[in-house]
C-alpha cells in the first residue's frame, strides 16, 4: 500500500499494572513512542486513549474501573476502528489492546504486529 494510513495503536493501559498510575503512564508512553515512529513513517497515527480520557474526566470519572471509565474507555476504541484503515499491536498482555485487533479483522482492518510491517511512505 502506497497511501497514508490511520493507524490505531492498540496496546495495554491498566494490564499488569494493577492500576499504579507510574505503571499506567509507562503503557502509555510505550503507546506514544510506537505512535511517533508510525507517523515517522508517514502515517496518522491514533490511540483510544487521546480520545477516550478527556470524555471519561468530563463525564465525572472518579477512578479507574468505575461505570463512566468502563462506559467509555474501550467502546471509544472500538468505534475509532472504524475510521482506521489498520490496527498495530504493540506491547505485553492486554484483554483489551486483544480485542482491538480481533475487532479489527472482523471489521477487515489491516493488522500489524511489528512496525517493521508497516510500509514507509516517507
Amino acid at each position: 500500500m502506497t497511501t497514508p494510513q490511520m493507524i490505531l495503536i492498540a496496546g495495554p493501559y491498566r494490564s499488569g499494572t494493577n492500576d499504579n498510575p507510574e505503571l499506567i503512564e509507562k503503557n502509555v508512553q510505550l503507546m506514544t513512542e510506537a505512535a511517533l515512529e508510525v507517523y515517522q513513517l508517514g502515517h496518522l497515527p491514533v490511540m483510544g486513549e487521546w480520545f477516550a480520557l478527556p470524555l471519561i474526566e468530563k463525564a465525572g470519572s472518579k477512578q479507574l474501573g468505575d461505570e463512566i471509565f468502563n462506559a467509555i474507555f474501550h467502546p471509544v476504541a472500538v468505534q475509532l476502528i472504524d475510521f482506521c484503515s489498520a490496527v498495530l499491536r504493540v506491547g505485553g498482555a492486554s484483554q483489551g489492546a486483544d480485542d482491538m485487533i480481533k475487532t479489527g479483522r472482523e471489521k477487515g482492518k489491516i493488522i500489524y504486529q511489528t512496525l517493521s510491517e508497516i510500509p514507509r511512505l516517507t
